[in-house]
């Protein structure tokens, strides 16, 4: 694949980095596993970088700018740069989130005012 990296990644690893793993040049991706009553062990920030979490499974707490409130499955929350942040497992569930990070005010266009649908690309087999 000339335009494209795939690679399978073990979904249950207490943390997955896929900036290396698949050359992203754009954002930081990780995929991540907190046991249950285990925080991140520190709170931090970001200079330029954003960050979307997303709650894939289980709940916890989410702490920013000294505010505490809870997460759970299905639960998006982006956090600017300056924001700082931390997060915890429930005592009584683990949590798995992704984590997306990329540089604030960087997004140039949307899907639809930057894909490119056209009649010549070749197709796959679903499509035709």
């Amino acid at each position: 694949m000339k335009n494209a990296k795939l690679q399978h990644v073990d979904m249950t690893a207490s943390r997955t980095e896929l900036h290396e793993l698949l050359s992203l040049t754009g954002t930081e991706v990780s995929i991540n596993n907190l046991p249950a009553g285990v925080s991140i062990p520190f709170v931090h920030a970001h200079t330029n970088n954003e960050e979307l979490y997303i709650v894939l499974s289980g709940k916890g707490s989410f702490f920013v700018d000294g505010e505490e409130f809870l997460i759970s499955e299905g639960d998006c929350l982006r956090v600017d740069p300056k924001g700082e942040r931390c997060l915890k497992a429930a005592d009584d569930s683990a949590l798995r989130y992704l984590c997306i990070q990329s540089r604030a005010g960087s997004l140039q266009g949307y899907t639809m005012s930057d894909g490119i649908i056209s009649e010549e690309f070749k197709k796959p087999s679903w499509l035709k």
